[in-house]
């Protein structure tokens, strides 16, 4: 696609998104599997639910734009995913794994984090007012689920994962 102005990025941006978020709906339950604490699997569960919707909200965007969802594969995200899955393969102790699908998890949230905030504030800039709104309500979603992620990690999980193995 060519890029001839701020509307061509903002459409490559949505459908980059829609890739992305889709192939997250297909690693989550595969990540809560391979969870071995019971409040990472519930966090990846919820986050599951919550990316149901951010894909509800980005093809609402789509229609009102008039325009098709499919055309790009994120390939950010799919090199991420096949990172989780080296992780899941692991045969390593239970708690660093978890450690490890924590900071899988957040690299994919930090780079969600970046791109729904260029999108929204290309909605902002093309007068998209409405679907600036439901990015912004993506973008909060998705800074809170970091947040619980963190959490997790400075808790129990990677406390347990540095002493893995000190037997």
């Amino acid at each position: 696609m060519k890029m001839r102005s701020l509307q061509d990025l903002y459409l490559e941006e949505l459908r980059d998104l829609y890739s992305a978020e889709n192939q997250i709906l297909k690693a989550l339950p595969k990540m809560a599997k391979a969870a071995s604490s019971e409040q990472l699997r519930n966090a990846f569960e919820e986050h599951l639910e919550q990316t149901k919707t951010h894909v509800q909200r980005l093809e609402q965007i789509f229609e009102k734009m008039d325009q098709r969802s499919k055309g790009k594969k994120c390939k950010a995200i799919q090199g991420m995913i096949e990172e989780s899955k080296e992780i899941m393969q692991e045969n390593g102790e239970s708690m660093v794994v978890d450690a490890a699908l924590i900071a899988a998890a957040q690299r994919v949230e930090h780079y969600e984090i970046a791109a729904y905030g260029c999108a929204r504030t290309y909605a902002r800039h093309l007068g998209d007012d409405e679907a600036a709104e439901l990015l912004q309500e993506t973008l909060n979603e998705e800074g809170e689920t970091d947040h619980k992620f963190t959490d997790l990690a400075e808790g129990t999980i990677n406390l347990e994962a540095a002493h893995a193995g000190a037997d």
